[in-house]
């Protein structure tokens, strides 16, 4: 649910440029005060992983998102790694436009953080949850917050009037498939949880009951999320689905093709040239194009240029990692909450 800036007038995506950069500046205030430093491991773990994630496509998309991130971290810290991960995604990698990057983070961090994980989550798990609870709570959760963001891509894209996409016809493609994506989601969330449950229970509980004292992640529990993530990124991102998207999937159901033309005129053409400069790894793949094979090596050809392939993936899905969490780290690392001198 990446937004491009084909999608995002200057007026929609500096609006929201602005309300997401009062929302980070709301939660670094708000994580200054309530975080310790027992949880920066966590946070920078948890982008990590959360990036790795987000790599891996199937034919109905399943990502992740910060409703995981909010029931291990609260709201205001969730929002702020997945901030880092957009940030990362958008800056190094070519995922979501610059120009949208304050929609995206808007659409995928709002949403889930302070409106599905307190109003949903919150309520069905209640302060001492099982695992069938746990199960429920993420998939509500994760359905509500993904149809939210969905519907904020349609809502914004309209107000835009850059795209040929009618609101009802957008709305009613974009909303189903998402409700798709938000119960695989879900179960992904659940299957984590489940995890951690087993792990350190008491890390559920006082996502719940903050004015509880914030337990320190166990060192198995951080290795196992980084091991997960670089596992992720460095391999089972190979198998992603070549298929698009769903927001992709629902522009190429209206126009006909995945991707749509930014105009070649007013701050487009910079932000893209600007894109071209900072990204590491365009599309996560090796950056320039790939050489051809013809005649008799083709079939040499198409095997190497899978190779190839495979090793820019795998390139791209463990220093995106490891930059997100270095990034997440240090702003955790920044906010920290340091005790009263005496």
């Amino acid at each position: 649910m990446h937004m491009a800036d084909a999608l995002v007038s200057p007026a929609v995506g500096g609006t929201m440029w602005a309300v997401s950069a009062g929302a980070i500046a709301y939660c670094s205030a708000k994580v200054r005060a309530e975080v310790d430093d027992r949880k920066i491991p966590l946070m920078g773990v948890l982008g990590a992983f959360i990036f790795a994630v987000q790599m891996i496509n199937f034919s109905i998309p399943g990502t992740g998102s910060s409703g995981l991130l909010a029931v291990l971290l609260g709201p205001s810290a969730a929002f702020l790694v997945i901030a880092s991960v957009l940030v990362v995604q958008a800056l190094f990698f070519a995922d979501g436009g610059l120009l949208a990057l304050g929609c995206n983070i808007f659409n995928l961090g709002f949403f889930p953080a302070f409106i599905a994980y307190p109003l949903i989550y919150k309520n069905i798990a209640g302060t001492q949850p099982g695992r069938t609870r746990l199960a429920v709570a993420a998939i509500v959760a994760a359905v509500a917050g993904l149809q939210l963001g969905s519907f904020g891509v349609v809502l914004e894209t309209t107000l835009s009037g850059l795209s040929s996409l009618p609101f009802n016809s957008f709305l009613v493609l974009m909303q189903p498939i998402h409700l798709a994506i938000g119960i695989v989601e879900g179960l992904v969330t659940a299957a984590v949880l489940s995890f951690v449950y087993k792990a350190r229970p008491e890390m559920l509980v006082v996502s719940i009951a903050a004015s509880q004292p914030t337990p320190r992640p166990a060192r198995a529990l951080l290795l196992g999320f980084l091991a997960a993530a670089l596992l992720t990124a460095g391999m089972f991102s190979w198998y992603a689905s070549a298929h698009p998207d769903g927001l992709e999937w629902a522009i190429a159901k209206v126009t006909g093709t995945e991707e749509l033309a930014e105009p070649e005129s007013g701050i487009f053409p910079a932000l893209a040239a600007l894109q071209q400069k900072t990204s590491l790894f365009p599309d996560y793949s090796l950056p320039g194009p790939a050489e051809s094979s013809t005649g008799e090596d083709a079939a040499h050809g198409v095997a190497d240029s899978a190779s190839v392939v495979d090793l820019g993936t795998s390139a791209a899905g463990i220093v995106g990692s490891l930059l997100t969490l270095a990034i997440a780290s240090l702003a955790a690392f920044l906010l920290r909450k340091r005790p009263n001198a005496a």
